[in-house]
C-alpha cells in the first residue's frame, strides 16, 4: 500500500440519540446518530405493515367490465 494516502482508521463510538453506544471501525474518532437498530420502528416491529390486500381481484373485475 502507498504511504499517506489512506485514512487513519479509528475504533469509533457511535452515540444515538435513545442512548444507545457501539463501536465500529470508521475514519472518525465519534459518531453521533438520530436514529439507530435499538429505535428505529423498522427494527423495532413499531412501523405499520401497508398490506395491500385485492389487488388480483382488482385487475380481475377491471379486465371483465372491459371485455
Amino acid at each position: 500500500m502507498k504511504q499517506q494516502i489512506h485514512p487513519k482508521i479509528f475504533a469509533a463510538k457511535v452515540k444515538c440519540v435513545c442512548g444507545e453506544e457501539y463501536e465500529v471501525k470508521a475514519t472518525k474518532p465519534e459518531i453521533l446518530t438520530e436514529i439507530c437498530s435499538r429505535c428505529s420502528p423498522v427494527f423495532t416491529g413499531q412501523e405499520e405493515k401497508k398490506v395491500i390486500i385485492g389487488q388480483v381481484e382488482k385487475f380481475l373485475r377491471r379486465q371483465k367490465k372491459k371485455s
